[in-house]
């Protein structure tokens, strides 16, 4: 009994520090938003400016320093997050002068007019554990340091220079008081970055996405919990703290885990977050309905007056940047990836969303309700997308049948699949083929834009196509 009474006392006396640290804190609650580029049908950026400023975002992050977007950025009230591109980051460390180049060409060129508030030093480092990813874990901070000390040098002194990091630099996340860092980057980047954020009144910035966390157990989790929409209340077994959803608990995570290395005081901030309006076949509950769902609540958590913060940190401003404003149809990797937009390319929106928080639950419009909220069970095929062309069709069917992995041995002649002899058949083929091999190590139905799952069996005669089962 002593012992637990012991624990509770230092989580009280925890929580009474969080709120005399940050209480006083004058930090904008308004929304937003990541505009990012990876497609070939967006608008322009004058016309992107124009649409953000239309949706009444508060802030933009921006993934490099596009000398286009911040000059037009120039004289909006539109509080700026820009970044130091991953490539720079080793050269920058090792190099004031280059810190200074980068600073004098993406800041002082545009600053004060664009109200630059966020440098962002590279794109969740600690991701990449290759070697040369970890020597980016090297030289983060340093890079970091480098940056700041350019600032000071030209007396600016609200602009903060921090990093967006994802939920994988936690080794434990539940319950939220179990929260740690991963012991391979403990000491040799955690520390080293908790304190730079603590010495300089910075932000830990956080991609965090309850979606993917729910999809990975979409029968054991509660979809409400994981939408802001109610009907669950968990305890934290050890803090006795009460939650409601799973972004707090994925935020308090984040923030024992910082006490525990002694930097309870760190503010949070969400360099990312939000819900897949679509995806692929595989990947439940990725629609509008739910986005809109999440999106709708996390803008009224996020702008509520006084700020609600987490159990852990009540009453806290949390700077949270909505993920994305378009989809970006050249992004690879799962359907999910490309479909993360509040707007369509030609600047419509996907929903309904205010994003001042100030509408209820009255939008304009019914949205379909989802039907692929739990997990799909069948067979899925991959195969050739329609209306494609056809030269990078076949270059793309060439990936996929590889020199010896056995992939297309059907489509050879004389054998069960080489009639007929398409491009488009073949190509469907090979691409069924090569994922149900390899999807389990990592392959996506996606051939750069030149595949989609279907649950339709192509198979014909006898040729059968390889197929996913769930």
């Amino acid at each position: 009994m002593d012992e637990h009474r012991g624990i509770h006392m230092d989580f009280l006396a925890f929580f009474l520090f969080s709120l005399l640290a940050f209480s006083n804190a004058e930090i904008s609650s308004k929304i937003g938003i990541n505009y990012g580029r990876l497609g070939n049908n967006l608008p322009s950026p004058n016309n992107t400016i124009e649409l953000i400023k239309n949706m009444k975002a508060g802030r933009v992050k921006i993934y490099d320093a596009n000398p286009e977007i911040l000059t037009l950025l120039s004289g909006t009230k539109l509080q700026v997050s820009i970044m130091v591109t991953n490539d720079l980051i080793s050269s920058i460390a090792s190099n004031q002068a280059l810190a200074d180049q980068w600073v004098r060409e993406n800041v002082l060129v545009h600053y004060p007019g664009t109200m630059i508030r966020y440098i962002l030093v590279g794109n969740e480092v600690l991701s990449y554990n290759t070697s040369q990813g970890q020597q980016l874990w090297h030289d983060l901070v340093p890079a970091m340091i480098q940056i700041r000390k350019s600032l000071r040098a030209h007396n600016i002194r609200n602009i903060k220079v921090g990093t967006p990091l994802a939920m994988d630099v936690l080794e434990s996340t539940f319950p939220p008081s179990s929260g740690t860092f991963r012991s391979d980057i403990i000491d040799r980047v955690m520390i080293p970055l908790l304190h730079f954020l603590d010495g300089t009144r910075s932000f830990f910035f956080i991609d965090v996405y309850p979606y993917f966390p729910w999809s990975q157990n979409p029968t054991t989790m509660s979809l409400d919990f994981a939408l802001f929409s109610g009907g669950l209340t968990y305890i934290d077994p050890v803090s006795r703290l009460r939650y409601t959803n799973l972004l707090d608990q994925m935020l308090d995570s984040l923030i024992f885990a910082m006490a525990k290395l002694g930097f309870g005081n760190v503010k949070l901030a969400i360099a990312e977050t939000g819900w897949p309006n679509a995806g692929d076949i595989d990947q439940p509950g990725a629609n509008i309905y739910n986005a809109a769902t999440y999106n709708r609540n996390l803008v009224k958590k996020m702008t509520a007056k006084p700020p609600l913060g987490t159990p852990a940190r009540p009453g806290v401003v949390i700077p949270t940047f909505i993920f994305s404003l378009y989809d970006e149809n050249q992004k690879g990797g799962q359907g999910t990836e490309r479909h993360w937009g509040l707007l369509h390319p030609n600047g419509r929106p996907v929903y309904e969303l205010d994003l001042t928080g100030r509408s209820e639950s009255s939008y304009g419009g019914q949205l379909p309700e989802p039907e692929n909220n739990r997990p799909y069970q069948g067979n899925i095929w991959c195969v050739a997308a329609s209306g494609v062309n056809l030269l990078e069709l076949d270059s793309a069917l060439r990936y996929a049948c590889g020199e010896g992995n056995g992939t297309c041995d059907a489509l050879e002649p004389g054998k069960e699949c080489y009639e007929p002899v398409s491009l488009t058949a073949h190509a469907s083929y090979a691409f069924s083929s090569f994922w149900a091999k390899f999807r389990d190590t990592g392959a996506t139905c996606f051939f750069n834009g030149f595949a989609v799952q279907t649950t339709r069996d192509p198979s014909h005669g006898s040729c059968k196509f390889p197929s996913v089962s769930l």
